[in-house]
């Protein structure tokens, strides 16, 4: 091979090696997303959290984000800050974000302000949780508009008002955490009728009152926690033979119901009553169950708690405070 040819494979490759080289460091970052996260950056007051966020960088490198792939051309998927020295508002620019896919704020105390309405543009928007934050105003109505949403956590906040009625039209919801607000009212009687998927439901911790709706025994929740509230009535529709419940959660509470009707499913593992107003006593077909965790303290029960099964393997915790339980682990004896 003469010098010239070697010459020119040379000059080849290095064009070559240099045309990759460019292509592979392009940005895969939309410049449409990234103009926006750098205002968002700005608008939560340039953190020291989001420091990777630079406009010379490609934005799919940054912390606390996730592009998609070529099929959405590198579009920005996720958006998670996670405990971070962060004050301000949630910025209305989230909207702005139109492939997202999951919107995380969590562990932001300095997090003030309400759910901006500029989410409702987020149409692909599946995973939504903002937690332990200091944000204010309602559960907005306008999260039903957000169809393609999976999973709902608003816990930990400082939420006030009503349970929207509207969050049942979601059809593809799975779980919803409203848990540690102020909220008040009524569990919505339209909780009765979710389209999809029964999803979790746990409101605990907030200032929830009346009874609830009778709708909600003809669905069948893997788990429910209603517990520390000011609920009252009957709960005895969410039990039954049928059902696959795993965890029910009614502690703290001001439920009235007769135990002895109350018949579990097979598959919970989780009962916790204590504290409310039930009667009645603990039925013997309990002792076929095999549940994890058990507590009917401070209720109004009597009778003898039936031997077998694993209703003695509790400590005297769960059945203390009550009207006139008796028998094992309790130090009274049944005469």
């Amino acid at each position: 091979m003469d010098h010239k040819t070697i010459t020119t494979l040379l000059f080849s490759l290095l064009f070559f090696i240099t045309h990759l080289s460019n292509a592979l460091s392009k940005d895969l970052c939309n410049e449409n997303d990234k103009n926006t996260l750098l205002k968002i950056k700005k608008s939560l007051n340039n953190p020291y959290h989001l420091a990777s966020w630079h406009p010379e960088t490609d934005c799919c490198s940054w912390y606390c984000l996730e592009c998609g792939d070529a099929t959405v051309n590198h579009r920005v998927i996720s958006l998670t800050i996670f405990a971070g020295q962060i004050s301000g508002q949630i910025p209305p620019e989230v909207g702005d974000l139109p492939y997202l896919q999951k919107l995380v704020f969590r562990k932001l105390t300095n997090l003030t302000g309400q759910i901006p309405h500029s989410i409702t543009k987020l149409k692909h928007l599946t995973f939504l949780w903002l937690s332990w934050t200091n944000l204010t105003g309602p559960v907005p109505d306008f999260l039903s508009q957000l169809v393609n949403l999976d999973y709902l956590n608003l816990s930990f906040n400082e939420l006030s008002g009503s349970v929207p009625s509207s969050l049942s039209l979601l059809p593809k919801l799975t779980y919803i955490d409203l848990s540690r607000n102020k909220l008040t009212g009524t569990i919505p009687e339209s909780f009765g009728s979710f389209p999809g998927e029964v999803p979790y439901l746990i409101l605990s911790h907030n200032q929830l009152s009346g009874s609830i709706p009778k709708s909600l025994g003809n669905l069948d929740f893997n788990r429910i926690d209603f517990s520390r509230n000011k609920l009252s009535g009957d709960a005895s529709m969410l039990f039954g033979a049928n059902k696959t419940t795993f965890s029910i959660d009614l502690s703290r509470n001001m439920f009235q119901f007769d135990l002895s009707r109350v018949v579990l499913p097979e598959s919970l593992g989780v009962l916790d009553l204590n504290h409310n107003g039930i009667t009645g006593s603990i039925p013997v077909q309990w002792t076929e169950y095999s549940l994890q965790f058990l507590n009917v303290s401070y209720n109004g029960l009597c009778g003898p708690i039936p031997t077998g099964g694993s209703l003695q393997k509790f400590d005297s915790y769960t059945y203390f405070h009550n009207k006139c339980l008796c028998g094992a682990p309790l130090d009274s004896s049944c005469k």
